[in-house]
This record gives structure tokens, C-alpha cells and sequence, in this order.
């Protein structure tokens, strides 16, 4: 069900892009896919390298791709890459074997790419970035167990976590609509908020405006309606991942979300960075999904796999960071909020798409998943300026 580690892994390798080499974020080895506009061109599908953006249209227009890397390569040069997430893995498996082929330095084909490369790449600081995919569908899960404990104490439950927690990966569906790309300026919401100490409820802006630190999760090929997804097969239908921050009015929230769940004071914005990273460029990562404490139940059958408890699992740091106008101005750099990491959820990604689709819901390319917020167990690594203020 999972990647396994090939040449496009190997860290001594690099590319002759020049910025690529030892990139912190964007070297050979990662090679994640979006949706770009050159300064004054139109959307299309490319690759991050570097400090740039390797264009796949002109990369086909230069015959750089055939056979079985052809038909992704395409799939991934339009305006959204849904068509690659429709194709499943072993074309995208293909695509990303073709790329490092091409950006290698010293490749077979380098030399070919080599050539054109005043097509091939743009500045990505003179670039737009866009949505990678047209999303269908959007729910946030809630898998980061140290944020359920901490919200839980914070509404001062007797048992921090609900009696369902440990047993069913929780979510609800949220606004696929107002999903938005990072540097998308962000409107702080109006609702309905009560104020400690009110009787009734006032109508204006959001006084506690938060962001969650999450993973997402884009799905690929999917299922029609009425046909879950075994588990065991779950892998296959991820199409990659990015970072995920679902903004959230904690004060509209809080006084709406019952009995039905977060509304206005989440539905406003979520916003996802641009580039898609592949199951395959994290499989270095891969790790055996921890181990539940004694005394916590073993997963229902339908979301228990082997493989899956042995390598669905991931060892990837996170953090938020901030700036703000004042700092900018005066040259200062972001400032890190925390430090957390995934493999801090409590559910895998596999479990989530079982259980998301175990009663018959369909899933199709482009569909993305929240984690929800992962938070560490210590202060270091909390997730919300809600956990922060305790």
C-alpha cells in the first residue's frame, strides 16, 4: 500500500539547478506539483525546484516526456492537477522518476532539459501561485489527540476527551467552497458571540480569531458512491499532502457549534500552501504509527491493517510562524509559534479515508481532508493561540 525508497530518495544526489542544491524546502528529492502563472501567462501545472518552477507545458512542447511518463506529465499541465490525482500512483510514480531524470545533475536526459531551460524555468518569486485542484469536497478531522485533551480541559469536561474519541476518527464536513490558497487575504468574520457574563448574544466581528496547525490531506482516484474503501486499499487514493491552516473564530464558534457543530465560525476561510507533496517524496519519512498507551482500545476491525500500523505513520516536523506588518517593515523574520510533529495524530491517514467512506460516501480527485490541529504533548509544539493562551 505504501512507497517504497528508490534512486529519486538518494540525499546525495543533485540537481543542476543551482538554487536546488541543498535547498532546505524545495531540493531534487522533493519534486511537489502546483498550479502557477509566469508574470503575464495564464495557470499551468508545474514543479517546484529550487527557487523555481519547472513549466510541465513547455517541458512537453520540448518532447521531454513520452511513453509512460507522458500521459501524467499532461494530466499535471493544465490548470488543475485533478487529472494526475484520477490516475492513481503509478503514473504519478512515473512522472516523478521522469522528472528527477530530467533535473538530475549529470541525468541521462539532464542535458536535454539542460537545453531548454530558459522555457523549462521561472522565478518562482516572479510567479503566481493558485489552487492545485479544484476541490469537491472538504472535512476536517480532529486526529491530533493532545489539541482534543487540551480543548477538553478547557471546557473543563470531567473526561477531557469525549467517550467516542479513541474509537472513531471524528470530523465533520466543512466548506470546500472557501478554501484558499496561501497570501489569500483573509476578511476577519462577523457572528453571533456571547460574552462571558451576557445573557444574550451580540452580532459582530470575531474578537478571537485563531489558526490551526494541520495536515491535508488530497484524495486521488476515490470511489463512487455506496462503495467504501478497505483499508488496506486506502493508501492508493491518497494523492499527496500539504499544510493546512483552518482558520477559526473561537468566540462565533463557541457559541454556535452546539448541537451541530462548527458553522460560520469556521466556514470563512481554510487556507492550504500551493504545492501538492507526494506519498512518494515522503517516504523517507514513513514511520510505524505509534503505539496507543495501555488501557486504550485497539482499532474496530475495518480500520485496523498491518501494513498499515507498520509504516502509516510519519516522523515530519511542523510549525507555524508568524510576521506582521511592524516586522516586515523593519526587516525582522518570522517568528515560530511552535514546533510539532505528525506523527502527534493519533489516527493514520488511511484510517481517516476508511472510516470517512465506510458508510458509502464517495471521494473524487481533488477531495481534501484536514487532520485536524496537532498540537505536541508539551507546550513547545501547541497548535492554536487557543492552547498557547491557557
Amino acid at each position: 500500500m505504501y512507497e517504497h525508497m528508490d534512486e529519486t530518495h538518494d540525499a546525495g544526489c543533485q540537481s543542476w539547478v543551482d538554487s536546488a542544491r541543498n535547498h532546505p524546502v524545495f531540493p531534487l528529492q522533493n519534486l511537489p506539483l502546483g498550479i502557477f502563472s509566469p508574470r503575464g501567462g495564464n495557470p499551468r501545472g508545474g514543479v517546484a525546484i529550487g527557487d523555481h518552477i519547472f513549466d510541465l507545458q513547455a517541458a512537453l512542447d520540448a518532447g521531454l516526456f513520452s511513453g509512460s511518463a507522458g500521459i501524467p506529465a499532461a494530466a499535471a499541465a493544465g490548470t488543475t492537477i485533478n487529472p494526475l490525482m484520477a490516475l492513481g500512483k503509478e503514473p504519478r510514480r512515473a512522472l516523478r522518476k521522469r522528472l528527477w531524470e530530467l533535473l538530475v545533475d549529470r541525468g541521462r536526459d539532464s542535458a536535454d532539459a539542460q537545453r531548454h531551460a530558459a522555457d523549462l524555468l521561472h522565478e518562482a518569486a516572479d510567479c503566481t501561485m493558485h489552487l492545485p485542484a479544484a476541490i469537491g469536497g472538504f472535512s476536517d478531522f480532529y486526529a491530533g489527540i493532545h489539541h482534543a485533551y487540551n480543548g477538553g480541559l478547557r471546557h473543563k469536561r470531567p473526561a477531557p476527551l469525549l467517550p467516542n474519541y479513541k474509537y472513531v476518527p471524528v470530523a465533520y464536513n466543512g466548506r470546500a467552497s472557501s478554501v484558499v490558497v496561501s497570501g489569500t487575504p483573509i476578511r476577519r468574520p462577523k457572528g453571533q458571540r456571547r460574552f462571558p457574563g451576557e445573557e444574550t448574544p451580540s452580532f459582530g466581528l470575531c474578537t478571537k480569531l485563531d489558526y490551526e496547525l494541520e495536515l491535508g490531506i488530497w484524495i486521488g482516484p476515490g470511489k463512487e458512491l455506496g462503495n467504501p474503501i478497505p483499508i488496506s486499499e486506502a493508501g492508493d487514493h491518497i494523492a499527496g499532502f500539504c499544510m493546512l491552516n483552518d482558520w477559526s473564530a473561537r468566540d462565533i464558534q463557541t457559541w454556535e457549534q452546539q448541537p451541530l457543530g462548527p458553522f460560520v465560525g469556521k466556514s470563512f476561510s481554510t487556507t492550504i500552501s500551493p504545492w501538492v507533496v507526494t506519498p512518494e517524496a515522503l517516504a523517507p519519512f514513513r514511520q510505524p504509527q505509534p503505539t496507543r498507551p495501555d488501557g486504550d482500545p485497539r482499532p474496530l476491525p475495518y480500520l485496523w491493517d498491518d501494513s498499515d500500523q507498520q509504516q502509516g505513520g510519519f516522523d515530519v516536523w511542523i510549525e507555524p510562524l508568524i510576521i506582521t506588518q511592524t516586522m516586515r517593515a523593519e526587516g525582522m523574520p518570522p517568528h515560530r509559534l511552535a514546533l510539532s510533529n505528525l506523527k502527534h495524530l493519533y489516527w493514520t491517514v488511511a484510517q481517516m479515508v476508511a472510516h470517512h467512506t465506510c458508510g458509502g460516501c464517495n471521494l473524487r480527485p481533488g477531495d481534501i481532508f484536514g487532520s485536524g490541529t496537532i498540537s505536541s504533548p508539551d507546550r513547545s509544539g501547541l497548535g492554536s493561540l487557543a492552547e498557547l493562551s491557557d
